[in-house]
């Protein structure tokens, strides 16, 4: 039940993190880039941890 909840806030991280990927390639921005891309990655890593986590269960 806590998919329900936790996916549409992961989904909205993930689309921040793309646009800030985007945004700092046509703004030439590595920093920009770089927290986009750990916010996606961090993002990733902490739905597959809940999912494991919750399978154990």
């Amino acid at each position: 039940m806590r998919y329900v909840i936790l996916a549409p806030v992961a989904l909205l991280a993930v689309v921040i993190g793309v646009a800030a990927v985007v945004y700092g390639e046509a703004d030439d921005s590595p920093g920009l880039q770089l927290l986009g891309a750990l916010l996606v990655i961090a993002t990733i890593g902490l739905g597959v941890r809940t999912i494991r986590r919750d399978g154990r269960q």
